[in-house]
């Protein structure tokens, strides 16, 4: 195994300044640091955790806390932002740790666990709740983080976030547009920030176009085709006015949809139009969909170099005001949406 004494030798460094180029140090210029990390890679060199941190006070190791709960196999989300992390946090000369919490530990317990030992540089959240206990628990340590989202209307901390809040609204005022007046809301679960960020968008169009809230035309829960397919069949078997539109906070929710409204014998989008907001996973094209899915599409691939940056410039120092990022997105008209039936 290549040492530091070997990256240093092959760059023509010294191996004080080496160390320093491996370590992002602002005395080290650019392309110096790029040339050395070359060498690195090159002679499969990885740099031993502890003497790192004896030098640098940092250990280079971030970490993804979920729990045991989480579908690992099936959850193409989860997968994607492994992988994409992983990738992102290695291009930067750190490691990145997936650590699968016990069901039955608090995950404050688990975070006081993980930091205690002194190996961890910080941690990215995911799926943040409207008053994430994590977050405080972090910020209370001064425990750098970034989250994949927003916790509040004035969030103090790193993030990587879609206007969530917008999509909805732009999504529900296109149906309106088109003359819909009854159009539901099938969600993310209650007190994700995400999903309250999405209602308020829906609401807010609503209230614009001069529609009233009915909280039966809205449902919560894990976004999957089961969800989608389940709410539909509820919707309909309400008795009164029925949806003419149903909005999904994802595909996996539009494919139960268009299940449904199949076998109810509805046509998409001559009875019910629908729209969902698209991650871009590749196991799933709302292009592919018959009829082609409208969508707000914000591939969830693109969500991974920012977060991997506001962390490692996190720990830099770097100030927050550049580490609380929004990402665009894009509507897309298909196929599966249309005026309101008569």
């Amino acid at each position: 195994m290549a040492t530091l004494k070997d990256v240093a030798r092959a760059a023509g460094l010294s191996v004080t300044q080496t160390s320093r180029a491996l370590n992002d140090h602002s005395d080290v210029n650019e392309m110096t640091r790029k040339r050395v990390k070359a060498v690195a890679r090159s002679l499969n060199y990885q740099a031993n955790i502890s003497a790192r941190k004896l030098v640098t006070g940092r250990s280079g190791m971030v970490a993804l806390v979920v729990p045991q709960s989480t579908n690992l196999s099936e959850d193409g989300l989860f997968i994607e932002g492994v992988a994409g992390l992983s990738a992102q946090f290695s291009g930067r000369g750190m490691q990145f740790v997936l650590h699968v919490a016990r069901q039955d530990e608090p995950i404050t317990e688990v975070y006081k666990r993980l930091i205690g030992n002194g190996m961890l540089d910080g941690f990215v959240l995911f799926s943040p709740s409207d008053n994430d206990p994590r977050a405080a628990f972090l910020r209370e340590n001064r425990i750098p983080f970034v989250v994949h989202g927003r916790i509040g209307p004035a969030p103090d901390h790193a993030y990587f976030d879609i206007e969530n809040e917008g999509i909805l609204y732009q999504m529900t005022s296109h149906l309106t547009g088109l003359g819909h007046r009854r159009i539901a809301l099938i969600n993310g679960r209650q007190g994700l920030s995400f999903a309250s960020a999405r209602l308020r968008g829906y609401r807010r169009a609503l209230d614009a176009a001069g529609i009233a809230f009915d909280s039966a035309l809205t449902r919560h829960g894990e976004m999957t085709e089961a969800l989608g397919l389940v709410s539909t069949v509820e919707m309909f078997r309400l008795g009164g006015p029925l949806p003419t539109a149903i909005i999904c906070s994802h595909v996996h929710i539009a494919k139960g949809v268009y299940k449904a409204l199949e076998a109810l014998e509805l046509s998409i989008p001559g009875d019910v139009s629908v729209m969902a907001h698209d991650d871009h996973l590749p196991a799933l094209r709302a292009s592919a969909f018959f009829p082609a899915l409208s969508v707000t599409k914000a591939p969830l691939r693109d969500s991974w170099e920012p977060l991997a940056d506001c962390l490692a410039g996190l720990l830099k120092g770097r100030p927050l005001r550049e580490l609380q990022r929004v990402g665009p997105h894009e509507l897309i008209i298909r196929n599966s949406t249309g005026p309101a039936p008569e």
